[in-house]
């Protein structure tokens, strides 16, 4: 892999967190190159949505810093402005339930980047095609299903027109027939050169579109390296125990 500096959109140095006395995050360094798609995978508890949460302060460190673009962030006052260029989707979609599909994603755009009306809405069509979602562009969350909801949700963070974009286990929530279409959006999107760190259990997902696999356990990164490395040879014992149980599982 390139390790040309110029590459490195995000540079993540001795990350912690603490919640009180438990340690979550203990000591987590990672560069993110422009264009990259890094899946997190990792058991429960391991530390992995606190970590992405904490990538656009939705959680603010205990210890570390954090470079974006080479510019070292504030981690008190640059929350608001990284988060512009950060996009996220969440578990549990987040719309706003009183705004149609349309109107959800158009608020961002409009209120914060200050495009007019008709600038927006021709952006919110345009994502919502892009998502499949161009019929439903008058239905209020309710009246969607969840893999639609996240679509929508996807196609809102999108909006933005983020430099990345943050996905914390987008399909868990999910009836397992709804995941499909979920992931082939983001999978689209990947395509298209977004950088993407994703934090998921669809290890067929991580196989395909992850151009690097970080597996966490208990607040560390275990072991990292390419998805045929990590799903075929993992090196460490704690990587092949759960990728085994996996397996079994399914």
């Amino acid at each position: 892999m390139n390790e040309n500096h110029g590459d490195i959109i995000y540079d993540i140095r001795h990350l912690k967190k603490n919640f009180g006395h438990l340690e979550v995050l203990r000591d987590i360094s990672m560069k993110i190159q422009n264009g990259e798609v890094v899946c997190i995978i990792g058991p429960s508890g391991s530390g992995k949505s606190t970590f992405l949460r904490c990538l656009n302060l939705l959680e603010i460190p205990t210890g570390g810093e954090l470079y974006f673009e080479g510019s070292r962030i504030d981690m008190k006052t640059s929350a608001k402005k990284l988060r512009r260029d950060v996009g996220m989707v969440f578990q549990q979609f987040n719309l706003f339930p009183m705004l149609t599909a349309l109107k959800n994603i158009m608020y961002a755009p409009m209120h914060i980047k200050k495009m007019t009306y008709k600038e927006a809405r021709e952006l919110a069509m345009d994502l919502l095609t892009k998502v499949g979602m161009e019929d439903r562009a008058d239905y209020y969350p309710e009246q969607l299903s969840g893999g639609q909801q996240q679509r929508v949700a996807i196609a809102r963070a999108l909006a933005m027109k983020p430099k990345m974009l943050l996905f914390d286990e987008p399909t868990s929530a999910l009836d397992p027939e709804l995941v499909g279409d979920v992931l082939k959006v983001m999978k689209q999107v990947a395509e298209e050169g977004m950088t993407m760190a994703v934090v998921t259990h669809e290890m067929q997902f991580a196989r395909s579109v992850a151009d690097r696999v970080v597996f966490m356990d208990q607040g560390l990164i275990v072991e990292e390296g390419d998805p045929e490395t990590i799903f075929t040879h993992p090196g460490h014992q704690r990587t092949q125990t759960f990728l085994s149980r996996l397996l079994h599982e399914v």
